[in-house]
Formats: structure tokens, C-alpha cells, sequence
């Protein structure tokens, strides 16, 4: 496939190893890469998220230390590189933990001609720390090649900057003096000496009379009191304060931000805009390979970028596609996604959080909120589903016996649940005679296999 026939968005659950010799073979090449992967922060930590569908464990940790993190982060960027345009740009997301090493590992394999910035972007206010100085900033390094598209992004002035400079106003607005004659240092240009209105600087004009004229009778030309002609920079006509290295502007996902989705590394959209309005155009393609919650590929839909998404994480593509959906993207429409569990062996072989995820979804149920088994219950139904609440258990295994069910009632019991679900890949006969027993006490229990859900024989 050439890269000029990429025409529809995807999403590609897997290992991105695999996923970018993928593209590589197609010939997929990006104009930008954006990637924010696991940092090297020595954290743990299991979050409900999204809908309360999905649970999530995260790890930073390495073992052998930060240079099993380097290698396992070089082998990854080396494919990246591979799958980018000679014109394309390159964004990489770290925090100080990490982002002295993967400098270097950069420079090496990207070459260091092609470092571009290291953007520090704030993340969060000063805090107290009893031993060193708060880290508040993560680090993005920038990289671009020789003809990558570059676009200025700019800043409105701030209050004091406009009360400071922009002192003066007609009936056009407000505007700020700027030069129109030459200084010394710019030495002197004699088809610019000349004569306007009596005036004649010593060093000349810095542009020819015609256009000098043309300002005046159009009111841009404001002349001092000792005679001294400036050109009128008018605040509305101007883009603001480009944006440096430096990044304050853009707060973090807050805890109420409407595109808040519980991702606990989730980086807020303005972030992903400012850098994709930067280094592409419309129809530009971006590759994410750690897309996580989706932010680079939602704020691409919305800036009508071509893109495509890998994480080796079922629950992290699921999500998305929801995300997407709220955009309007249509799946299979607007965009594919493949790489999904759809065989019984790829199900049992998802992590044991990935696999209560899947059957979560697929039963359109919500997730307990605690993050271990809540009472014997991975998941529930509201009232709004059925009349009465309902609770999930489900079980990555074969075989589940009779005790599964007698623990089963006790916690719903115990949760004055009226019906319940376990969901597993087989049931033994015991286990069926056993919430028929329950069922003659008032309790509904009903036993689901795994093959059905996936084969969509059950119906909520």
C-alpha cells in the first residue's frame, strides 16, 4: 500500500513491534509520530476508568534497572523511525526519571542533527518536597527532518504586556508604535533617503515611498510630537507571542474536564493540538504507538487528520472506540480496528484484568468499583437494565464447580441482589445443579460460557 492510499483510520491492538513491521511492509509511512510511553517512574497502579466498564493495571517498573528500559525503549524507536516520512516530525514524551538516557538514545538513533527542542511542558502546580526540588514539568523532546512541516503556533499578550506596549488607540483599536525608519546599525540605503513630508531620516527608510504613502493615506503612520514618523501595529492584526520551548499554558486533565476518561497518565487534548497543529497539515497522517486512552487519534479526528493507533491493550482500543464514537467517528466507516480477541484462545491468554474487561463489555454491564472482587463480584447491572439489581462474577477458567456458586450466593445475598451472572469458559454438572437449588430459594443465578458471549448467543 502507498502511503498516498492510506485512506482510512486504524486501530491496532498488539505488541507495536509487530504493528510498525506491519506498516513498515505496507509501505505506511507517517508524517508525524507522537508517543507517551510507560515512563520509568518505579509506579504501580490499578485504576477503574472509562465508563466504569474497564479496569486497568499499570506498571513503570523495569527489571535490571533503566537500562533494560533503554533497550526495550531503543529497539521500539529504531521500527518508529522506519515507518516516518524524510519529512515528517517526531515527539517523545518522558518525565526527569528517564529523559537524561533516552536523550542519548535518541541523538543515536535519530541522529543528533535532527534534534529539534526539548520542550518542558508544566504539568502541575509547586508542591512541597522535604529532600529535592519538586518536579513539576514532564519533557518532550522534538525531532524533525530537513523539510518537516513546521507552523508557528502563537499566544494571546498577556494583560501586562498589551497595558505596557500598546499604549496608544484611534478609531481602528488599540495599537502599539513600531519602526518604519532605519537605524544606525542597519547602516544606510540611499534608494531609501528620501524626503516624505518634510522629514528625512538620517539612515533612510525601511521601505520604498510608494509604500510609505500607501501606509499614510491609510492612517498607519502615526508621527510624535517632535515629528518622528512610526508605523501603527494594531493588537487585533497581530498572531500574539510565539510559543517557546516553554509550556504553561496548558493545565492538566482536571478532575471535572468533560474529556477527563480516569486514565491516570492521561494528557489533556490541548497538549496533542498544539503539537499536531504545529508539525502537520489537513490529511496529514500521525502515528501513535502507545495510544493509551486515545487522545492523539480524537484530537486528529477533530483537526481532520488521517491516524493510526497501537496499544497492546484490548481495554485501551475498546475505549477509544468509544471515544470515537462520541466524535461521530463511525467504526468500519471512518476508521478499523483489528487486532481484537475473537478466538477462545486468545481470550485465555489475555492478562486476567484484560479478560474481566472483555466479558464486562461484552455483557454491557458496569465494573465494581473497588479494584480487587467486591464482595465475590467483578461487575453489576443497574435498574436500569433489569428490575432488580444484578451482580457478575467472572472466572478465567474451565470447569468452574459447585463451591464457585455457594460463594457466589453468599455475596449476592450479602449485597441483597436478586439475580446474578458467572461467566466462564465451561461449567461441571454440579455446578448446574446447584443454582437450580439456589434458584428454589429465591436467587436466580444464571451460568454463562464464555464460547456463547463470543459468539453472541446471549442476549441482555
Amino acid at each position: 500500500m502507498k502511503n498516498n492510499q492510506f485512506n482510512k483510520n486504524l486501530l491496532i491492538c498488539g505488541d507495536n513491534l509487530k504493528a510498525l513491521d506491519d506498516l513498515k511492509k505496507q509501505r505506511i509511512k507517517a508524517d508525524l509520530i507522537y508517543l507517551d510511553p510507560p515512563f520509568f517512574s518505579n509506579r504501580h497502579y490499578e485504576v477503574v476508568w472509562g465508563d466504569e466498564a474497564e479496569v486497568r493495571s499499570f506498571k513503570d517498573r523495569w527489571a535490571g534497572g533503566i537500562h533494560v528500559y533503554i533497550e526495550w525503549m531503543k529497539e521500539r524507536i529504531k521500527k518508529m523511525a522506519e515507518v516516518l516520512k524524510d519529512s515528517g516530525s517526531f515527539y517523545l514524551h518522558c518525565d526527569p526519571h528517564a529523559s537524561h538516557h533516552l536523550k542519548i538514545m535518541l541523538d543515536n538513533v535519530l541522529g543528533h542533527q535532527n534534534f529539534r527542542s526539548e520542550i518542558h511542558w508544566q504539568r502541575t502546580s509547586s508542591h512541597s518536597d522535604s529532600k529535592k526540588w519538586p518536579n513539576i514539568h514532564d519533557t518532550i523532546f522534538y525531532y524533525a527532518r530537513e523539510r518537516a512541516t513546521w507552523n508557528p503556533q502563537y499566544l494571546a499578550h498577556s494583560p501586562e504586556y498589551v497595558s505596557k506596549f500598546y499604549r496608544y488607540k484611534d478609531d481602528r483599536g488599540v495599537y502599539r508604535h513600531d519602526h518604519i525608519i532605519r537605524s544606525a546599525s542597519m547602516g544606510p540605503r540611499p534608494n531609501l533617503a528620501y524626503e516624505y513630508k518634510g522629514y528625512t531620516p538620517k539612515w533612510g527608510w525601511r521601505m520604498l515611498r510608494d509604500k510609505v504613502e500607501v501606509l499614510d493615506n491609510d492612517n498607519r503612520i502615526a508621527w510624535s510630537k517632535t515629528g518622528r514618523p512610526y508605523l501603527k501595529r494594531y493588537l487585533h492584526e497581530q498572531k500574539g507571542t510565539m510559543v517557546s520551548s516553554l509550556w504553561t499554558d496548558i493545565p492538566p486533565v482536571s478532575p471535572h474536564a468533560t474529556e477527563r476518561l480516569g486514565y491516570p497518565t492521561q494528557k489533556p487534548e490541548a497538549l496533542l493540538e498544539r503539537i499536531i497543529k504545529a508539525s502537520t497539515n489537513k490529511n496529514d497522517l500521525i502515528l501513535d504507538p502507545f495510544c493509551g486512552c486515545g487522545t492523539a487519534m480524537a484530537v486528529a479526528h477533530k483537526l481532520n487528520r488521517k491516524w493510526i493507533g497501537i496499544d497492546i491493550s484490548p481495554t485501551a482500543i475498546s475505549l477509544i472506540e468509544k471515544r470515537l464514537d462520541k466524535l461521530g467517528a463511525i467504526k468500519r466507516k471512518d476508521f478499523d480496528s483489528i487486532g481484537m480477541p475473537t478466538t477462545i484462545t486468545e481470550l485465555k491468554a489475555l492478562e486476567p484484568f484484560e479478560f474481566q474487561n472483555w466479558v464486562i463489555n461484552e455483557m454491557r454491564a458496569k465494573q465494581s468499583k473497588k479494584l480487587v472482587a467486591d464482595m465475590g463480584l467483578n461487575g453489576y447491572y443497574d435498574k436500569t437494565i433489569f428490575t432488580e439489581e444484578a451482580g457478575i462474577q467472572v472466572k478465567q477458567s474451565e470447569k468452574v464447580g459447585r463451591n464457585v456458586v455457594d460463594n457466589f450466593e453468599t455475596a449476592l445475598r450479602r449485597g441483597k441482589y436478586k439475580m446474578g451472572f458467572i461467566v466462564a469458559f465451561s461449567f461441571t454438572k454440579g455446578t448446574h445443579e446447584e443454582t437450580a437449588r439456589v434458584k428454589g430459594k429465591g436467587l436466580d443465578i444464571k451460568l454463562i460460557r464464555v464460547e456463547d458471549l463470543l459468539l453472541g448467543k446471549i442476549k441482555i
